[in-house]
């Protein structure tokens, strides 16, 4: 099984239910995509390079008998960075970027929590930003200035869709979309 029949079959439902809740009913899906989980994930990698050997050296330690009861909690905290990643994948998974005649959306149903952010043309810069991601994904910021703590921003505040593929296509779309828009307010 692939991962992208993992994910449509474990989260597909929930994002499209909740893509179609969101949108009006006259709102026509120009592209739709999800961010590579893998890419993700191996941006957290260095969490495995701290985690592992975290692991190791507390096995060792509690062996030998030098932290007793201290085992537990610090066995916890090398679990935790070595499921960073693997928890980083698995909220890639519940996310689906959309792009309509209007709008760009971003949807997720992380944690049984759904969320939506939409970025209306009006507000988004008019120069699109690409950043490779590694892999041959690259995030495409369309927005500028928003809070840093939004989950697909950045420390500057650029907010936009991450680790997708294709992504010059992607833009593309995005660009016509948003041109034909202020064309037709015209």
């Amino acid at each position: 099984m692939t991962l992208d029949e993992i994910r449509s079959t474990l989260f597909g439902q929930a994002l499209h239910r909740l893509r179609d809740k969101t949108l009006a009913n006259d709102e026509p899906v120009l592209w739709q995509g999800q961010p590579d989980p893998v890419n993700g994930m191996l941006v957290l990698r260095v969490l495995w390079a701290i985690g592992l050997p975290w692991l190791i050296l507390t096995y060792m330690a509690f062996q030998r008998g030098w932290i007793g009861e201290a085992a537990t909690p610090l066995a916890l905290i090398g679990l935790g960075l070595t499921a960073g990643p693997f928890v980083k994948a698995l909220y890639d998974m519940q996310t689906l970027y959309a792009i309509t005649d209007r709008r760009a959306i971003i949807l997720r149903t992380a944690w049984g929590k759904p969320s939506v952010y939409s970025s209306p043309f009006a507000i988004m810069d008019r120069k699109l930003e690409v950043l490779a991601a590694g892999r041959g994904a690259a995030h495409l910021n369309f927005r500028s200035g928003v809070s840093a703590r939004l989950p697909d921003s950045d420390y500057t505040g650029r907010y936009g869709f991450r680790s997708i593929r294709d992504v010059e296509s992607v833009r593309t779309i995005l660009e016509n979309a948003s041109r034909n828009l202020r064309g037709k307010e015209k």
